[in-house]
């Protein structure tokens, strides 16, 4: 398992993808000369209903079929980039002639420009690689949002986590409840803190926390002891003032459903882990009126650098499912959104970055924590953290 985990995060295996990369496009050349080429023989052969030239053909159509299926193999075992829809479209359609053509370009397309971020990026992190832009005087604590929990299967972080390491950042996990109450989740993350503290000796933790994470670590620094092994807290697109379309629906589905939904989540949550799930509590905990009583009370403590970032979608279709299903219902009561929480949320702290890119897309709140390990022109999710984190560096933290 750690030697697959390896070669996912490898030069190697990018330039693996490379040569499947090349030898589509040696196919592709290949074919079209052997088809001007060949194709006045068949021709010939079949007037002429020579058997001779038209066996000297399959050679050539055996090499093509075998730098073809080599190729393919390549990188589909490869990219990640290509996606479980791309993949399907192109097996469906590898038979029907000018979809395959259409299919096997945007693959080719696709898997280029992969291999060549992808190796570009391995050769940055070579070149700086001494100066170990992550390396903070504090390691990090990385906490997640609600309805997720940490897994050593399924990183809520993505590819963030690996990146930051390549650059010299220690790394820890919140490792609380995926659905709790914001008192009950900080009262985990204080035990969670105390716990690396007393293991490592590190005296203070950086906390990094995305959407309801950044609430529970607030409230951990402000109500528990916590706040004297808080160096900093840096929120990502959290919900600081709430949600009002979340108001909205609590007071417009009926109790019956609420409760046959939450029911359903706990009994699921249970068995993946938590010990003690509520769901319920955590969704009423993010609403507009929740999170204006606690801002009455839970105050930001003095000797804690705090900061955040948020993003905007730019329309819900760029967004990945299921985060980006709420988009025009939150758009409708909170304006614009990341498919979940309203811009006028997420600030907080002394330093705030709203984040988006040019054109059509945005970024959504997943796209924040590449939770579908997504690449996309004008936001490197995995660079944007490895220079947040350089910035604490550079803050003494």
């Amino acid at each position: 398992m750690d030697r697959l985990k390896e070669f996912k995060n490898s030069k190697e295996r990018f330039l693996l993808l490379r040569a499947g990369n090349i030898l589509l496009w040696m196919f592709v050349v290949t074919t079209a000369a052997a088809v001007l080429h060949y194709v006045p023989v068949a021709y010939r052969a079949f007037i002429e209903r020579n058997a001779s030239l038209l066996r000297g053909l399959l050679p050539v159509a055996a090499a093509e079929f075998i730098l073809f299926w080599i190729g393919i193999i390549i990188v589909y075992v490869t990219s990640g980039q290509l996606g479980i829809r791309t993949r399907v479209l192109g097996v469906v359609f590898g038979m029907v002639p000018v979809a395959n053509l259409i299919m096997l370009f945007l693959i080719l397309r696709i898997t280029g420009k992969e291999a060549g971020t992808e190796l570009a990026r391995c050769r940055l992190n070579r070149e700086r690689e001494a100066e170990k832009l992550c390396q903070t005087r504090y390691p990090l604590l990385m906490v997640h949002g609600v309805f997720f929990r940490d897994s050593s299967h399924f990183n809520y972080w993505g590819r963030i986590p690996d990146e930051l390491m390549k650059n010299g950042a220690t790394i820890y996990y919140g490792e609380h409840q995926s659905a709790a109450s914001v008192d009950d989740s900080a009262k985990e993350l204080e035990q969670r803190i105390l716990q690396i503290v007393r293991e490592t000796g590190c005296e203070k933790v950086n906390v990094i926390a995305h959407s309801k994470g950044g609430l529970d670590m607030r409230t951990a620094i402000a109500k528990t002891s916590a706040a004297p092994y808080v160096a900093s807290l840096t929120t990502v697109n959290t919900p600081h003032r709430g949600c009002e379309f979340a108001d909205y629906l609590l007071n417009k589905i009926p109790e019956s459903q609420q409760q046959s939904v939450a029911s359903a989540y706990n009994l699921a949550a249970s068995k993946l882990g938590d010990t003690d799930p509520d769901f319920m509590s955590a969704v009423r905990d993010l609403t507009y009126e929740s999170c204006s009583r606690r801002n009455e009370t839970v105050k930001d403590v003095e000797g804690v650098y705090y900061q955040s970032v948020g993003s905007v979608l730019s329309k819900p279709s760029a967004g990945q499912f299921p985060l980006n299903m709420t988009y025009h219902l939150v758009n409708l009561f909170d304006g614009k959104n990341d498919g979940l929480v309203g811009e006028k949320s997420f600030p907080w702290g002394s330093s705030f970055l709203m984040l988006s890119t040019p054109g059509k897309r945005g970024i959504s709140h997943g796209d924040m924590i590449d939770l579908n390990r997504e690449d996309f022109d004008g936001f490197d999710v995995r660079e944007f953290y490895v220079q947040l984190v350089s910035d604490l560096k550079r803050k003494g933290f």
